[in-house]
């Protein structure tokens, strides 16, 4: 089992920065993968990011160069630094694991990139 807690959102100026956080109950070098995801009014969920427990990474193309994921292994945490931020950012984003053949995830946090 995998508890995800998600946290960092807000309100941001297109343009701006804003740092998500999300504490795993466990090792996070024990969970195979952890990503985010994120979900726009009316649209389906999208892949944003992907971390193996080895540390590669894998940016969907939007997010390229303006996304950072990190990890924090002390910590059990992983975190998505988010620049340059575009209204078309506005969603609500998700920390998603995988361990064990099963799947999991965060209860989301809402980023709105808005004037």
């Amino acid at each position: 089992q995998v508890q995800l807690v998600e946290s960092g959102g807000g309100l941001v100026q297109p343009g701006g920065s804003l740092r998500l956080s999300c504490a795993a109950s466990r090792s996070i070098f024990s969970i195979d993968t952890m990503a985010w995801y994120r979900q726009a009014p009316g649209k389906q969920r999208e892949f944003v990011v992907t971390i193996t427990s080895t540390g590669g990474t894998n940016y969907a193309g939007s997010v390229k160069g303006r996304f950072t994921i990190s990890r924090d292994t002390t910590k059990n945490t992983v975190y998505l630094q988010m620049n340059s931020l575009k209204p078309e950012d506005t969603a609500v984003y998700y920390c998603h694991a995988v361990y064990g053949y099963r799947t999991y995830w965060g209860q989301g946090t809402q980023v709105t990139v808005s004037s």
